[in-house]
């Protein structure tokens, strides 16, 4: 019953939002600029189970728009490797080449690589990249200083 419920509230929601007044956002995101700390967690579900596995780790993610570059530090032990790279917008993408990422290497950490969906407010900075239904990451970052 609780898994039907699940499948109705999206079908609601998708039908209340027909009555509420839009308005035209024209105005253009701001570019995210600066250091940003926070965390970063990689969600991934087999096949066979429902719970997702859920790795976190406390990163700091440097952007700098002069030359369009990143930096990722703190906690990389583990979870998510330090690396830097160039990165490039397209709202609501951010596009990153990480510098240190191998195609061939061994997966063993998750790299800031590839296109990922993004929400900046100014200082709420979020980050997110899934592949199907069995793998998510997603970046948590409130900016921290200029």
């Amino acid at each position: 019953m609780k898994h039907k419920l699940l499948y109705l509230f999206p079908l609601l929601l998708a039908l209340g939002s027909g009555c509420v007044k839009s308005t035209a956002n024209t105005t253009a995101p701001p570019v995210p600029s600066g250091t940003f700390g926070g965390q970063f967690r990689y969600l991934h579900r087999h096949t066979n189970t429902v719970p997702f596995d859920t790795l976190k780790a406390d990163i700091v993610v440097k952007l700098l728009t002069t030359n369009y570059t990143f930096l990722v530090l703190g906690d990389t032990s583990a979870v998510h490797a330090g690396s830097y790279g160039t990165f490039s917008l397209t709202a609501p993408y951010m596009v990153f080449t990480d510098k240190t990422y191998s195609a061939t290497a061994p997966f063993t950490k998750s790299h800031l690589n590839g296109p990922y969906l993004y929400y900046y407010d100014g200082s709420t900075f979020q980050m997110l990249a899934y592949s199907a239904d069995t793998l998510a990451v997603q970046y948590d970052l409130k900016k921290t200083s200029n």
